[in-house]
C-alpha cells in the first residue's frame, strides 16, 4: 500500500481514537450503509460512544440533520465534495473527518480527510477506506472486510474488471483468511447466482448482452434444456447458480460463450469473480456480495437504511424480514420504473438520452431504473433521468449512468454533472460511469442543454471544439 495513504490511515484512526464521541455521517447506498456499519462497530469494539446519521445527499437540507455538538463528525461516502458547505455550516477542521472517494471539492478550511483518489485508487470505494481504518485502528477487525466487499460491489467498483483491483482485493483476502469470504474467480458474471433459478438470472443478464437469451427468461430456459443440463432439485424446485455441478456450470459457460461468438461478440464480460459468504444461508440474498448490496439498497432508497445498518450488525430477526419485504416491494417499483421509461419513450440529443418522470417515482430509485434501461435503449448514449422532489418541489433531482464503451470514448458523467448543475446554481457529483445531481426545478431545459454540449466536447476527437 502506498506510504502516504498508510500516513492518512494512521492519522484518521488516531483523530477517532482521540475523540471522546463521534457522530458517523454518511450515505443512503449500500456502499454507505456498510460503510457506517464498519465504522460503528469498530468504535464500539474500542469503546467510543457513536451514534449515527444518514442522508441521501450532502446538500444545505440536510445539514439540519447534523447535530450541534463536540461529537467529531465523521463524514463518510461524502463530504469531499461538499466541503464548502461543512465551512458554510460553521464546521472547524477540528471537528471533521472525511472518509470518501469522491472528487474532492477545494475549500478555504483544511479539512482532515482519507480519500483513495489522492493515492490513484479509484477501484475502491467508501467502505474499502472504512475498513481499512478500522483495520487501522485495531488489526484483528478481519471479520469486517465482508462489508467492505458489500460496499465496493455495490459502488460498482469491481464492473469494469470484473472483479475487485488494487487494495479493494487485498481487502477480499483479509476476508478469506478470516473464512467468512469465499472467492470463485472465474464464475459466471451474472446477478442473482445465489437466489434465481438459472434461466431467470441468464434471462435477465445484459452485461454481457447474450443474444438469443438476454431480456427472455423462456428463451433462456429453452437455451439450457437443449444443453441437457439439471434444473431441477429432486422436489422439484429450480436449482441456483450456485448449487450446479461443476460440469454443468462449465458445459452453460461453454454454450454461452460459443453463443457469444456466434454473434460475433465478446467474451471476455462473460466470466468475472464472485464474493460468496458462507456464513450467510444459501437461497438467500445475503449469500453473496452483489445481492447483499441490493438488500441494503433497498433499504436505505425506501428511507431505512438504519435497517440495513442491523443486518450489516448481524440481526437476521425482524430486521431481516423488514429488509427483505423492503427487497419486494423495492423490485417491484423498479420493474415499474423501467416499464415506464421503455413504453413512454425517451428524448434523444446528439450526445445524451433523458425521460422526465415527474412524481411519479420515488428520486432515491429513479438512477437504478436509469441503469437497468440503458441496455435496452440506444446503449451508446449515455442516459438522464429527472424526477421531481416530492418534499422539495423547487429542486430537481437528476440521476444519469452510461456504461464502459463510452467510458472509452472519453464519457465522464461526474464531470459533466459538475459542470452543468454549476452553471444553474445546482450540485452534482458521482463517479465517471453514475453520477447525480441536484438542480432548481425551473432550469431543467438549460441543465438538459448544458449537459448534452459537454458530452459532445468530451466525446470529440483531441483538438475538436464543442462548437
Amino acid at each position: 500500500m502506498e506510504m502516504g495513504l498508510k500516513r492518512d490511515l494512521r492519522r484518521a484512526a488516531d483523530t477517532i481514537c482521540e475523540a471522546d464521541r463521534v457522530t458517523i455521517v454518511s450515505h443512503i447506498d449500500a456502499d454507505g450503509i456498510s460503510t457506517e456499519s464498519i465504522l460503528a462497530q469498530a468504535l464500539s469494539r474500542e469503546g467510543i460512544p457513536v451514534s449515527s446519521v444518514f442522508v441521501r445527499q450532502l446538500e444545505p437540507m440536510a445539514m439540519r440533520h447534523i447535530p450541534k455538538d463536540d461529537s467529531l463528525k465523521l463524514f463518510t461516502d461524502l463530504g469531499a465534495g461538499q466541503q464548502n458547505l461543512l465551512e458554510e455550516h460553521g464546521l472547524s477542521a477540528d471537528e471533521v473527518l472525511i472518509l470518501d472517494h469522491h472528487v474532492s471539492q477545494p475549500c478555504g478550511t483544511a479539512y482532515p480527510q482519507v480519500n483513495c483518489l489522492d493515492y490513484g485508487v479509484t477501484r475502491m470505494s467508501a467502505a474499502g477506506v472504512a475498513y481499512l481504518v478500522a483495520k487501522t485502528i485495531d488489526p484483528t477487525s478481519t471479520d469486517l472486510a465482508k462489508l467492505a466487499v458489500v460496499g465496493n460491489v455495490g459502488d460498482m467498483m469491481a464492473r469494469e474488471n470484473c472483479g475487485l483491483v488494487g487494495p479493494a482485493r487485498e481487502i477480499v483476502q483479509d476476508g478469506v483468511e478470516y473464512g467468512n469470504i469465499i472467492v470463485r474467480e472465474r464464475d459466471l458474471n451474472c446477478y442473482g447466482i445465489s437466489t434465481r433459478p438459472v434461466h431467470v438470472c441468464l434471462g435477465y443478464c445484459d452485461d454481457p448482452y447474450i443474444d438469443g437469451i438476454s431480456n427472455s427468461t423462456n428463451a433462456a430456459l429453452q437455451f439450457l434444456e437443449r444443453l441437457g443440463v439439471e434444473l431441477k432439485n429432486p422436489q422439484g424446485g429450480w436449482l441456483v447458480w450456485e448449487e450446479l455441478t461443476f460440469d454443468d456450470r462449465r458445459k452453460i459457460v461453454s454454450a454461452l460463450a460459443q453463443q457469444l461468438i456466434a454473434h460475433g461478440r465478446e467474451i471476455d464480460r462473460l466470466l468475472g469473480e464472485t464474493y460468496i459468504f458462507p456464513d450467510e444461508t444459501e437461497r438467500t440474498p445475503l449469500r453473496n456480495a452483489s445481492e447483499y448490496a441490493t438488500l441494503l439498497n433497498a433499504c436505505g432508497r425506501w428511507a431505512k437504511p438504519k435497517v440495513g445498518g442491523s443486518i450489516c450488525r448481524g440481526e437476521r430477526g425482524d430486521a431481516y424480514r423488514e429488509a427483505e419485504y423492503m427487497l419486494a416491494h423495492h423490485r417491484s417499483v423498479i420493474r415499474d420504473l423501467l416499464q415506464y421509461i421503455l413504453d413512454t419513450g425517451v428524448t434523444e440529443l446528439s450526445h445524451l438520452q433523458y425521460i422526465h418522470t415527474g412524481d411519479r417515482f420515488p428520486d432515491t430509485i429513479v438512477g437504478i431504473g436509469a441503469g437497468m434501461a440503458l441496455s435496452k435503449l440506444d446503449w451508446r448514449k449515455p442516459i438522464m433521468v429527472l424526477a421531481a422532489m416530492v418534499d422539495e418541489p423547487e429542486v430537481t433531482k437528476v440521476s444519469m449512468r452510461t456504461n464502459q464503451w463510452a467510458l472509452a470514448r472519453g464519457v465522464d458523467l461526474q464531470e459533466a454533472l459538475v459542470e452543468a448543475s454549476a452553471g444553474v446554481g445546482g450540485a452534482g457529483g458521482g463517479h465517471r460511469i453514475a453520477a447525480g445531481a441536484f438542480i432548481p426545478r425551473n432550469t431543467e431545459e438549460e441543465f438538459v442543454d448544458s449537459v448534452n454540449r459537454i458530452l459532445k466536447r468530451q466525446s470529440a476527437p483531441a483538438g475538436q471544439d464543442d462548437s
